[in-house]
C-alpha cells in the first residue's frame, strides 16, 4: 500500500523516483495528527466549556488561511488560464476533502450559471463515499491515477489532502504532471510530503486539532474557506460576476427570474418593468439584459459585444462606450 509519503520526490516528467514505505512515520510527523495541549482535560469539561475550546480554536483558523493567500492567489490563475483555454478543473480528494471538493464544484453551475464540466470533483470510493465513510479507499494511489484519465494537457488538477499525504490524491497528481495539466496541493501541512508533486502547494499551518487527527475540524475548516475563495475568485476573474452581483445565472425558472430582477435593478438603477423587459429580449440571458440596459443597445449587439469580451460585462461596455475598461 502506497502512502502520500511515497510520493516525495518526483522527476520532471511527474513520475515518483522514490516511494518511501514507512507510513506510521509520515503520520507521526504531519501537524494535523498531534495532540493540542490545549485540549488536555477536554473530557472533564460541561458542555459549554468544550464548545468554548471549540470556538477558540476555530478562531485561528481564518488568520492561518490569510497566510497563504499569495500561494492561493497563484492557484486562482492557473484556474482562470485553464478555463479560458476550454480545459476543465478538477478536484481530488478523500474523506472529509474529497465531500468539501464534491459540494464545491456541485454549487457553482447554479451560483454561477457555467457547465458542470467546468469543474468537475473526485472523491476516493465514489459517490457511496460521499455519504459514508469508506476507509482504506484514500491508500489507493492507482485508483488516483485512473480517476485522473479524463485529466488533459491545459487542465487543472486541484488535490486536497490536510495530511498532505493522501495516495488517492498522490496518484492524480502523478497522472496529471504525466498529461502536463497544472497541479494544486492544498493541505493543512506546511511540509506536506506530496507538495512535491504540484506547481502551487497551499499549506495553511491550522496545527493540533481539538481531538487529535480529527481533521475534520480546523484543517476541514481551512479547506473549506480556501476552496470557497478559490472557486469565488476564479468565477469573478472569468466574468461571471458583475461588481459583486452574479449575473453568469440565466432565469430560466420562476424562482431565478427573480432573483435576476433583483440583480439587474440592483446593477441598473432601473425599475422592474424596464429591467423585465430587457431580460425578455435577451431570452433570459442575465448578462445580455444587463449590457442592454446600461449601454442602451439592442440584444443582438449586447450580445455580440459579450462575446468579444469574452462574457466579461465590465469589457463589453467598455467596447460599448460605457464605464471603464477594467476587468473582473
Amino acid at each position: 500500500m502506497r502512502t502520500e509519503e511515497e510520493s516525495s520526490v518526483h522527476g520532471r516528467d511527474g513520475r515518483v523516483q522514490d516511494r518511501p514505505d514507512d507510513h506510521e512515520a509520515v503520520i507521526v510527523r504531519s501537524p494535523t495528527e498531534a495532540r493540542n495541549s490545549g485540549t488536555y482535560d477536554i473530557d472533564l469539561l460541561p458542555a459549554l466549556d468544550i464548545l468554548r475550546q471549540i470556538n477558540a480554536e476555530d478562531s485561528t483558523v481564518a488568520a492561518a488561511v490569510s497566510a497563504v493567500l499569495p500561494q492561493l492567489a497563484e492557484a486562482v490563475e492557473l484556474g482562470v488560464a485553464a478555463l479560458e483555454r476550454g480545459a476543465t478543473i478538477h478536484y481530488f480528494g478523500a474523506g472529509t476533502s474529497g465531500r468539501i471538493a464534491s459540494q464545491d464544484a456541485a454549487e457553482l453551475p447554479p451560483t454561477y450559471g457555467v457547465p458542470p464540466d467546468w469543474v468537475v470533483a473526485h472523491h476516493a470510493g465514489g459517490g457511496d463515499a460521499l455519504s459514508q465513510a469508506l476507509e482504506g479507499v484514500e491508500d489507493d494511489w492507482e485508483a488516483g491515477r485512473v480517476d485522473a484519465a479524463g485529466v488533459a494537457e491545459g487542465c487543472l488538477v486541484v488535490g486536497l489532502a490536510a495530511s498532505g499525504r493522501t495516495p488517492y490524491v498522490g496518484g492524480a497528481l502523478e497522472a496529471a504532471r504525466e498529461r502536463s495539466a497544472s497541479t494544486v496541493l492544498i493541505t493543512a501541512n506546511p511540509n506536506a510530503p506530496l507538495a512535491s508533486a504540484a506547481d502551487v502547494h497551499v499549506g495553511v499551518a491550522t496545527g493540533a486539532e481539538v481531538v487529535a487527527g480529527s481533521t475534520r475540524m480546523k484543517a476541514g475548516t481551512a479547506q473549506k474557506l480556501l476552496l470557497n475563495a478559490f472557486s469565488t475568485a476564479v468565477m469573478v476573474r472569468i466574468g461571471r460576476t458583475y461588481s459583486n452581483l452574479m449575473v453568469g445565472v440565466d432565469a430560466n425558472n420562476g424562482k431565478l427570474r427573480g432573483r435576476v430582477l433583483t440583480i439587474l435593478r440592483e446593477a441598473t438603477g432601473l425599475n422592474e418593468e424596464a429591467c423585465a423587459q430587457a431580460l425578455n429580449a435577451a431570452r433570459g440571458d442575465t448578462r445580455v439584459a444587463l449590457v442592454t440596459l446600461l449601454a442602451e443597445v439592442d440584444a443582438e449587439q449586447a450580445a455580440d459585444a459579450l462575446k468579444r469580451a469574452r462574457g466579461r460585462v465590465r469589457v463589453a461596455l467598455a467596447e460599448l462606450g460605457v464605464g471603464d475598461s477594467k476587468t473582473n
